[in-house]
């Protein structure tokens, strides 16, 4: 008889295992990176600064901190290929962050600090000041590469008519 129970027992053990946790998403493992590059960027300010004293301004040093390492070349006023989209040379302006990638990143940590407990009251990834910022960021970008950033309009459904012919594609027109 204790053999039986000592096999049931193994059985139990056996099914009481969590099976291995799934592998996080790419946005999951890009929010996850990010919030611990933050938490880096905060404890390595002199002095260390801790993540509930964090503010919008420590957000914004950190945006700057990594233009550093971007790979967007974003002319300056007085280069002669500002308002350019396809300079024909090189020239010696930055390399600054693109804008939609510090856009997707505050995106990220912003949701990240509700995840690990903060309230979306307090949130400094969430700071009027950071919109302003972003908004600057694109403005700049867009006047360097002389590419305007215009809202896309809703499509609205409309009503052919008997004239409305849809355009002939490529393949058509070729044939």
């Amino acid at each position: 008889m204790q053999n039986e129970g000592s096999s049931s027992t193994s059985r139990v053990a056996a099914t009481d295992q969590q099976p291995a946790a799934a592998p996080l998403s790419r946005y999951e493992s890009q929010k996850r990176r990010d919030w611990n590059t933050f938490g880096q960027y905060l404890k390595n300010q002199t002095p260390p600064v801790p993540m509930s004293q964090c503010n919008f301004n420590h957000v914004l040093e950190f945006l700057r901190y990594l233009d550093q390492f971007g790979k967007t070349k974003v002319h300056a006023h007085g280069c002669i290929f500002f308002g350019q989209p396809d300079p024909p040379a090189p020239c010696t302006c930055p390399l600054r962050q693109a804008w939609g990638s510090l856009d997707a990143l505050i995106g990220r940590l912003r949701a990240a600090y509700e995840e690990h407990g903060g309230s979306p009251e307090t949130n400094p990834f969430a700071s009027g000041a950071i919109r302003v910022y972003l908004r600057e960021v694109k403005e700049c970008q867009a006047k360097a590469r002389g590419i305007p950033y215009t809202k896309k309009k809703k499509k609205r459904n409309q009503i052919k008519g008997p004239h409305d012919q849809p355009s002939k594609s490529y393949k058509q027109l070729a044939s």
